[in-house]
């Protein structure tokens, strides 16, 4: 994997909500900090868009998650959950992101997939065909070891759990290395949101 990161490096992060949600229910039990996973992926280049792919719920209980995310700088698209005949549900944001991701991979340095899904493995292939870097971040051990091996980039969050899930109490894993990176992304955010963002990220 050849990566390049710079101060000036614009970046474009695109996140499969449902599937780190997933994850990290199904692995540790536990809520995603998203505003601390962007900033390990962004950090210190220079944020063109975060954007955050989440469906309805029936019962519209969402609604607080999707302000949190917003206060953070986290743009949000949703679309309503689909329910067929005979009461199957179908909740998929892969086709609609990928599409986002094509768009923007002209006007960007890097595009950052936040999500393990396996299917996105043809977008990756295209947009580095396109002469722009991918990286990818996800709890490793939901993550496809196809889409890891195609990506310029792999932030694995189970090296430390502790600082990407809300109230996690199981320790820290291999090590803290990417941490630092989360400053510059609570300096940038409260710029644009214009408070400070502690109590958020």
């Amino acid at each position: 994997m050849g990566v390049i990161r710079h101060d000036d490096q614009r970046v474009a992060i695109f996140i499969d909500t449902q599937n780190l949600y997933h994850s990290a229910k199904n692995l540790y039990k536990s809520k995603v900090n998203f505003g601390a996973v962007v900033a390990t992926a962004l950090g210190n280049r220079r944020l063109v868009r975060a954007l955050s792919y989440v469906v309805n719920t029936e019962s519209g209980e969402e609604s607080a998650f999707f302000d949190a995310l917003e206060k953070v700088g986290i743009e949000i698209k949703t679309k309503d959950l689909q329910i067929f005949y005979g009461g199957a549900k179908k909740a998929d944001w892969d086709v609609g992101m990928a599409v986002d991701a094509i768009k923007m991979a002209h006007k960007v340095d890097a595009i950052i997939l936040v999500t393990g899904d396996g299917d996105f493995i043809p977008l990756v292939e295209y947009v580095k065909s396109q002469g722009c870097q991918v990286e990818a971040v996800t709890f490793g051990r939901s993550a496809s070891g196809k889409l890891r091996e195609v990506v310029d980039d792999f932030i694995d969050l189970d090296e430390n759990p502790s600082e990407y899930l809300i109230g996690y109490k199981g320790g820290k894993g291999k090590g803290q290395k990417r941490n630092k990176n989360a400053s510059p992304l609570r300096l940038q955010l409260n710029k644009v949101v214009g408070t400070d963002t502690d109590g958020l990220l």
